[in-house]
């Protein structure tokens, strides 16, 4: 005997076949990632990894506007920590529980095909972004909120009998009945918002399922969606502030006019339909329309087109295309808050999204759901059924594949969208970060090509220039990037490291102190400012800039990591290991906390300690020319010059265009005695970083060693010149042109060096070649000068 429609075990059966059949189409994207924005949201949100957390969740900005979603992430990262795939399976779990509850509505609603209805939306490709997608949790989540409030209103509702047209009392606000139905729809109604405000159209849903139910609206219905419409008001609100003045979702890609934005609506509208009814192509970043001239005023007309059909629905509300009517209002409804009549950040990229139609899409793949139940006999109809969710769940498997990482997703954007400048940005930082470094420079100047005044892909390039040793190049994009965008904080703060990598402090600090003077809280201005204030020998100066970084932004990785350094600097060695062992709780896979901990206790003379942490700062991050030199440092220090060279060849090795490795293999091969060798690998710096001061005094150096004064004495020019307020550079130049019996033109170098930095040293020096010019009343003066500083000094 078959089972009754209604029956217990043909509901478990139909949903267990349900929820199989969304694992099944999902089921490759369970492997994926992590992809963009996730970091924001998840591995680097301080809420969720810490050392902030559900407080701040919940009583600050830092949740945006969706707590109850990063409360999700933050129980989750309590559970499987950063495992991609715990994420994954919940978020699909959210889709599958949404399903569930909207073929339980569409029963409600007395919709003829409820079931296909249902599994039409969990299937159809279109949803993908928002299920593979780990970020877009956001709408999974607020789905199930959304179905269960409007599940629980019905409930609250008079079931009425037949179609739903006949006229019937309407229970008072709160009966005995039904109170506990409309205070649960009104509790689902904010967690909803709490985990995506685009379900402040909730009321307006809800007000259609009270019309479909009941046949006709009439002023107490106001009376009962107050407190939803209040809820939604208040929501809307912050959500268009915060848009704008958080998000950033200001300026020129969001200044349409009025009739340009309705242009954008009427296009949008139809766009998300034929996505629904063909969705192929489906891309993450779809081409972003371009406006103005006739184009508007013919969306205005399809709008005006679109309008006269919705009236004629409306004449027809009690007829047979009163469905059509429910599903076009609802639809139109759900997208409104993305339909271009509010300024939304992702418009920067483009008008459309896939996830933007989460909830709208369900009354049209409902229809058809229906649609198909009363055209065709039972037998046809679940045939032709199956066979639509069939292609529908093969295509959904294939366009998972695309989400299982960040290199797949923004490769299949930008063939299927060529132009979108974001995805080849995106897809060159996906390609740095894997240590992929020539095709990540390859792929920053092609979207440049495309885009040559965006300061946002210079300031890329330049900075991922910087990261891979080649300095000069970057300032070159970075002050380029500048010209296009001149007050710009990060510009500024990449300009400055890219500065302190070629040796020219000075400059490099004018640049963080003017990113501080436009963003006062900038963290990593201030980390950068401090640990250029530390190099240059100003560690007090250092030291007070990183509390003020620790004050802005307590328990920050990077500041604690840098208050290290500045207490190493001081000599409070014991301090400083002790903050970067905080560094190192908050954040165990921080490189630079690792070989900034074992420098502290080399400077500590704990050595041998030092080892294991180089190494584990080498394993995380191989191609950080800086980490070998410093090892090779601590590995010398304890007679172990022949690893100490190994680990520097290594460097080169792991880095071969990195100027900063072949500087520091030079220098060990000079300390070694082994000038000639040194020299080769200063030169072969230099071709990859002509502007190199560090480079320009090392091959100084190594010249004067082997008794070529008068390359010397270029050499040191040449780093006078890139930074003319460096002492020791003036000095060593001076002494090079002495050894070249060029006495005269030494003269102003030591003046120079001595305006800037007097010493000892360097006042004998002077006076010594005034002696030799006969100005034997100047050298005298400074002998006692010399004598004076080495006072003080002792």
């Amino acid at each position: 005997m078959l089972a009754s429609p209604r029956s217990p075990l043909r509901i478990f059966l139909l949903a267990t076949t349900l929820v199989l059949a969304i694992v099944a189409a999902y089921a490759v994207s369970l492997r994926g990632n992590f992809l963009w924005d996730d970091d924001l949201h998840i591995t680097a949100n301080p809420t969720i990894i810490g050392p902030l957390g559900l407080k701040e969740i919940w009583t600050s900005a830092r949740a945006n506007y969706f707590p109850l979603v990063l409360t999700n992430f933050w129980v989750q990262h309590a559970l499987w920590d950063l495992n991609p795939l715990g994420y994954r399976i919940v978020t699909l779990a959210f889709h599958a529980a949404a399903a569930l509850l909207l073929w339980r509505v569409l029963l409600q609603l007395r919709v003829p095909g409820a079931w296909l209805g249902a599994a039409l939306w969990a299937l159809h490709p279109v949803q993908v972004e928002s299920v593979a997608w780990i970020c877009e949790l956001k709408n999974t989540q607020s789905a199930v909120f959304f179905l269960a409030a409007i599940a629980c209103y019905i409930r609250w509702l008079p079931s009425g009998e037949g179609s739903g047209r006949e006229r019937v009392d309407v229970p008072p606000l709160v009966s005995a009945r039904g109170h506990l139905f409309y205070y649960a729809t009104l509790a689902f109604a904010v967690c909803a918002i709490l985990s995506k405000p685009s379900t402040v159209m909730l009321p307006i849903a809800l007000g259609l399922c009270g019309w479909w139910m009941r046949g006709r609206l009439e002023w107490r219905d106001a009376l009962r969606l107050a407190p939803f419409f209040a809820l939604s008001a208040i929501a809307a609100g912050w959500t268009i502030w915060e848009q704008k003045f958080h998000s950033g979702a200001i300026g020129p890609e969001w200044s349409q006019t009025l009739p340009e934005r309705f242009a954008i609506a009427g296009r949008a509208v139809w766009f998300y339909l034929g996505k629904l009814i063909w969705p192929e192509p489906l891309i993450f970043i779809y081409p972003r329309w371009e406006l103005g001239g006739a184009g508007v005023f013919a969306y205005i007309g399809i709008i005006a087109a679109a309008c006269g059909g919705g009236y004629l629905l409306w004449r027809s509300r009690d007829g047979r295309l009163r469905p059509l009517l429910f599903a076009s209002a609802y639809f139109v409804a759900l997208l409104f808050p993305v339909l271009g009549f509010f300024s939304v950040y992702f418009f920067r990229y483009s008008f459309v999204g896939d996830h933007f139609q989460y909830l709208a899409s369900m009354a049209p793949l409902a229809l058809a759901g229906a649609a198909i139940a009363r055209v065709f006999s039972p037998r046809i109809g679940s045939l032709a059924g199956a066979a639509l969710l069939v292609a529908l769940g093969l295509a959904t498997a294939r366009q998972s594949r695309i989400y299982l990482n960040n290199e797949a997703l923004w490769r299949n954007t930008v063939a299927e969208n060529p132009n979108a400048i974001m995805a080849w940005l995106n897809l060159a930082d996906t390609l740095a970060q894997a240590e992929r470094h020539d095709e990540a420079i390859a792929t920053f100047r092609h979207a440049l090509t495309l885009q040559p005044d965006d300061p946002y892909g210079w300031n890329d390039l330049g900075c991922e220039l910087t990261l891979v040793g080649r300095p000069a190049e970057g300032v070159a994009h970075l002050e380029r990037s500048l010209a296009l965008k001149p007050d710009h904080p990060e510009t500024l703060n990449n300009l400055g490291r890219a500065l302190a990598a070629l040796g020219r402090s000075d400059d490099a600090i004018a640049h963080y102190r003017r990113a501080l003077q436009l963003d006062p809280a900038y963290t990593s201005a201030l980390n950068n400012l401090g640990a250029e204030l530390a190099e240059t020998g100003r560690p007090a100066e250092a030291l007070e800039v990183f509390e003020t970084a620790r004050r802005l932004k307590a328990n920050n990785v990077a500041t604690l990591d840098n208050l290290g350094n500045a207490l190493r600097a001081l000599g409070r060695f014991d301090e400083a290991i002790a903050r970067h062992q905080e560094a190192l709780r908050l954040n165990p896979k921080f490189p630079e906390a690792h070989v900034n901990l074992a420098r502290s206790l080399v400077a500590a003379g704990r050595l041998q300690e030092s080892l294991p942490w180089f190494e584990r700062a080498l394993e995380l991050r191989p191609s950080f020319a800086g980490i070998y030199s410093h090892y090779a440092a601590a590995l010398s220090a304890l007679g172990r010059g022949d690893e100490a060279l190994t680990q520097l060849r290594r460097g080169v090795e792991r880095a071969p265009k990195s100027a900063e490795a072949l500087l520091n293999l030079g220098a060990a091969l000079a300390q070694s005695g082994r000038p000639e060798e040194a020299l080769a690998h200063f030169e072969a710096a230099l071709q990859r970083e002509p502007n190199f001061v560090a480079a320009h005094l090392n091959l100084g150096t190594a010249l004067a060693v082997l008794g070529r004064w008068a390359a010397a004495a270029e050499a040191f020019a040449a780093a006078v010149k890139l930074q003319p307020n460096s002492a020791p550079a003036h000095a060593q130049l001076a002494v090079a042109l002495v050894n070249g019996n060029r006495l005269e033109a030494a003269v102003p170098h030591f003046e120079a060096a001595l305006r800037l930095q007097p010493s000892p040293q360097v006042h004998d020096q002077f006076a010594q070649v005034l002696r030799a010019l006969g100005r034997n009343r100047e050298a005298l003066e400074q002998f006692e000068l010399a004598t004076q500083a080495a006072r003080q000094r002792e």
